[in-house]
């Protein structure tokens, strides 16, 4: 007889109704999955890639906050699976089955979600992150959990102690099973072998449905954060067979590249991976198509000037419809149709669609919202007391031109 694949007897559930607080003003307007990432793409199209190149195809994308911008995009760029095949990707609104509020919690998510696990009867369930750039093959993760007879499988990657205080901390035995778990413990247990380490969660699980099932009950009827990390893991780590999977490179044996886009300073950090010389994490692997919803636009252009010699591109990616003009630009990200005019200069700084950089404007790790125009021989990234009074700035020192603060701006130039 023919062992069944246990990636048909595979539901994913990606949690992706975060408000994405430290992440604000991108997320003013948009969810946090709806961010853009790397140029074209928008970070929740990483998880769903890796769904689609494993096999994981019925997926359920629960939304919550300012869901506009990711619902069309999902429209517009994933209606790649095949109904009669039994695939689908839907995203789901909080129904209000189980109370009449909002989700409470990633837990709470679930749990007002559990007629979708009794409509679908799923053996395991893959309870995912939208906000996460890495490329996994679920198919190794979810045969890891099923050889184990695990009841819950927790993906973990080794962190810097000093980075873990912001993540979930696993301890484990010899056989990898879970033997205690601290969601952002203000000092997080080392490896044994490796004392500035410690084992973090990725936010990727996997449940046997049952297990699932009576855990987001359990934590439903207590007054608790209804929270994975806080509240589910701990319980089913004392009493479950819970077991953690190392997320390692195929080919190197290393642990492999995965970024948590928990703030301003790792997005724009995680960005930055992607024009290294040798960039970490690969864009243009024919093994493992990264795929997003394609806006129709002509080719890129850039246009050198006589009068400007250090003009060029320089360790960039340049999506479809921008327009380089006599400018510089240098180990920056320019999303479609952004236009750099004669003479700006554009360094470490991520432009998102539709940005104009006017004449002479100089731009330095800086991030610039949707359709903003900087106005010509502005400058940002270069004085924090001064952008301060007019952007946001971060811990890390990157400015975040929103389109409110362009606004503004333009108000106080005008009066």
């Amino acid at each position: 007889m023919t062992p069944v694949d246990p990636m048909r007897s595979a539901l994913a559930m990606i949690l992706a109704g975060g408000q994405g607080e430290r992440l604000y003003p991108l997320t003013r307007d948009r969810a946090k999955p709806a961010v853009f990432f790397g140029g074209i793409y928008r970070i929740m199209d990483f998880t769903l890639s890796n769904c689609a190149n494993s096999g994981l195809r019925r997926i359920y994308l629960l939304t919550q906050y300012r869901s506009l911008s990711l619902d069309r995009h999902i429209r517009l760029g994933w209606s790649i699976f095949n109904a009669e095949l039994g695939e689908f990707v839907h995203t789901v609104p909080p129904q209000q089955r189980m109370r009449t509020q909002f989700y409470q919690g990633t837990a709470d998510a679930i749990f007002q979600n559990i007629y979708v696990l009794q409509m679908e009867k799923p053996q395991y369930v893959v309870i995912l992150s939208g906000d996460h750039v890495y490329k996994m093959d679920y198919r190794d993760l979810v045969a890891f959990h099923v050889e184990r007879h695990a009841d819950l499988t927790i993906a973990c990657v080794p962190v810097p102690r000093h980075q873990a205080t912001s993540l979930g901390v696993a301890q484990v035995d010899q056989d990898r099973r879970i033997i205690g778990f601290e969601e952002k413990p203000a000092d997080p247990k080392a490896l044994p072998d490796d004392p500035e380490m410690a084992l973090c969660s990725m936010g990727v699980y996997v449940f046997t449905t049952e297990v699932l099932v009576r855990a987001v009950i359990d934590d439903a009827r207590q007054d608790t954060e209804h929270d994975f990390g806080r509240n589910i893991v701990p319980a089913l780590v004392a009493g479950s067979r819970a077991f953690a999977y190392g997320f390692r490179d195929e080919h190197t044996g290393a642990p492999a590249y995965w970024r948590d886009i928990g703030s301003i300073d790792s997005y724009h950090e995680a960005n930055m991976d992607l024009v290294a010389v040798e960039p970490r994490f690969n864009l243009y692997d024919d093994q493992w198509p990264l795929r997003t919803h394609m806006e129709q636009c002509p080719p890129a252009k850039t246009v050198l000037s006589a009068s400007n010699p250090g003009a060029g591109v320089i360790d960039s990616l340049i999506s479809g419809g921008c327009i380089i003009s006599g400018a510089r630009v240098v180990r920056s990200v320019l999303s479609s149709y952004v236009r750099v005019e004669r003479d700006a200069e554009v360094t470490d700084s991520i432009l998102f669609p539709g940005v104009c950089v006017g004449h002479g404007a100089k731009l330095r790790r800086s991030i610039v919202d949707r359709g903003v125009c900087i106005p010509p021989g502005s400058c940002f990234g270069y004085d924090a007391e001064q952008d301060r009074r007019r952007v946001t700035v971060t811990p890390g020192g990157v400015a975040v031109i929103s389109r409110v603060a362009a606004l503004a701006e333009n108000e106080r130039e005008r009066t």
